[in-house]
């Protein structure tokens, strides 16, 4: 569900062949996005997840240790360990481990991948200084195998939350969209489309909700990703509008769980529960028995 702003520079980042820079409030579908242009493009979507400490080993490429050093024995006991001979086998890409990085700008690729970069503003920031190369020129150079450039380069996003700002050096090589939240038509729409077995009703009640929440001066407030994992609740406890009903207790809550969960276990009975006796649940005990009398006789009456 994007709107003209939105398409027209995801149009300019595939003909220009530039990164696109998504900046937004957590939950209003930045990573949704890159999902749906792989899905649109029928390409691969490879994913990289930000953190704190991430660095090349996980990002680009790692070489794998364990069997190159059980090669190297097989070539000793072969008695066929030559220094530069082994040199080469050991460090060619049978020994590779691609990271994400290094699979979306692989040469071999016979179509473009679209590579999510996803919360870049929680890396550190020489890994942004790591990605300059990369998002410049589509290329990473490895000292082993010399450099690697993509034969056709992929669609790259990035995704910021902005809990930190990220360098202009990045910025310059990318495109750029802030993704708002939804205005109430636009995200009645998307819940429609992505829970459509929720009533109308419940679909407008829960984005009108959301909306008016958004207003409210909150340290969070919900995203379009909260709103959809609410109507999707909601409709697994099979409710078609939002009430301010609330359950009294904890004993009627568990009651109106239990009533949900047996409509639809009802058509197929557990054959082994017949054999099982019946557990008491916590709350039962909580609110249906009573304390015992002990008795106050003296000792001496013993």
């Amino acid at each position: 569900m994007a709107d003209t702003g939105l398409a027209v520079s995801v149009f300019l980042a595939l003909r220009l062949k530039r990164p696109l820079f998504v900046e937004g409030e957590a939950g209003v579908g930045k990573t949704a996005l890159a999902a749906a242009m792989a899905a649109a493009l029928g390409t691969d979507l490879i994913r990289l997840q930000c953190y704190e400490g991430l660095d090349v080993t996980h990002a680009l490429y790692e070489w794998d240790y364990a069997r190159q050093l059980l090669e190297l024995r097989i070539l000793d006991a072969a008695h066929a360990l030559d220094r530069e001979g082994a040199r080469r086998q050991l460090y060619s890409e049978a020994f590779l481990i691609k990271r994400p990085l290094l699979r979306a700008i692989d040469p071999s690729r016979t179509r473009p991948a679209v590579l999510l970069i996803d919360e870049i503003d929680r890396a550190d920031e020489e890994f942004e200084g790591f990605l300059l190369e990369l998002l410049a020129e589509f290329q990473v150079t490895i000292p082993e195998l010399g450099t690697v450039k993509a034969a056709e380069p992929p669609l790259v996003i990035l995704t910021s939350n902005r809990t930190r700002e990220v360098h202009d050096a990045l910025k310059r090589r990318c495109l750029y969209q802030w993704i708002d939240y939804p205005s109430f038509e636009k995200e009645l729409a998307i819940i429609r489309e992505r829970v459509p077995q929720a009533s109308a009703q419940l679909a407008e009640r829960v984005t009108a909700m959301a909306q008016e929440l958004r207003t409210a001066d909150l340290y969070k407030v919900p995203g379009v990703s909260e709103t959809i994992d609410w109507v999707t609740a909601l409709v697994a406890l099979d409710h078609q509008t939002l009430d301010a009903g609330v359950p009294q207790d904890a004993a009627e809550g568990q009651q109106i769980v239990e009533e949900a969960h047996g409509r639809r276990a009802m058509a197929r009975p557990s054959s082994s529960a017949a054999r099982r006796p019946r557990r008491a649940s916590r709350s039962s005990f909580a609110f249906s028995t009573t304390p015992s009398v002990r008795s106050t006789a003296p000792a001496s009456s013993v």
